[in-house]
């Protein structure tokens, strides 16, 4: 994969602080009691350090070299088994609880999302749970995230403007050119993601496939009932 610019990768935690759907992680796992947690696609790390805090074994594994690298100097990442990978580089269980925070399940193709569920159900113990969110595809989010005008702020490396350009490529499979420019050095480029609005249905499906048996599927961080037009669809499964 083409990695994060480390500028980027600093505003990270700005961009996505620490808020209900962290508070909802880390609930599930004191209600799971879990003794061995999994945070695949941890990014910079903000939320994986805090399950550390309860004392069990906790991995945080990301793709990006840049992120790992991040959340590696980050305050109580001592505490934490940081893995630059995806789930296939997952150390062996039984784990007692994975999640996928942060949409990270969108950032996963098919193919590649079929094989991380089997990834995971390999190294969860039964009765384990698999916790993750993803945008429901009929309220079509992304349509309302193009801007054709270029914002700005400012940051802890000086201006930067940024606009976002969104194609959807396919039914439910939306392209996002994320255009940055960091105004004082003139450093431009543009980042690229594909994302994959999966309805709930096919989730459903994809989980019991690998392996896993429903458990709920909720529309909000607060265990809200899901609805047609919730924005987004919080899953949770147990392994077989």
């Amino acid at each position: 994969m083409t990695d994060y610019d480390p500028r980027i990768v600093d505003l990270y935690d700005v961009d996505n602080p620490d808020g209900p759907d962290h508070d909802y992680y880390r609930a599930l796992a004191d209600a799971t009691n879990a003794l061995s947690i999994v945070d695949l696609g941890c990014g910079t790390g903000l939320l994986t350090v805090t399950f550390a805090r309860r004392g069990c074994r906790v991995i945080g594994a990301d793709p990006s070299a840049a992120m790992i690298a991040y959340a590696r100097n980050r305050s109580g990442a001592e505490h934490v088994e940081w893995v630059h990978g995806d789930s296939s580089a997952v150390p062996a269980g039984p784990h007692d609880l994975a999640v996928m925070t942060g949409n990270v399940a969108q950032h996963i193709p098919d193919g590649a999302w079929q094989r991380t569920l089997a990834d995971l159900a390999s190294v969860l113990r039964p009765g384990a749970v698999l916790a993750f969110e993803s945008r429901n595809p009929d309220v079509r989010a992304w349509e309302q995230w193009a801007t054709e005008v270029a914002s700005s702020r400012q940051t802890m490396h000086g201006e930067l403007r940024e606009r976002e350009e969104i194609t959807e490529i396919e039914p439910g499979v939306v392209e996002m050119l994320a255009h940055n420019e960091f105004v004082e050095t003139g450093d431009r480029f543009v980042e690229r993601m594909v994302l994959t609005f999966r309805s709930r249905e096919a989730i459903e499906r994809e989980l019991q496939s690998a392996g896993f048996e429903m458990r709920a599927v909720y529309g909000g961080w607060r265990s809200e009932p899901f609805e047609a037009d919730s924005k987004i669809m919080v899953f949770e499964a147990v392994r077989s």
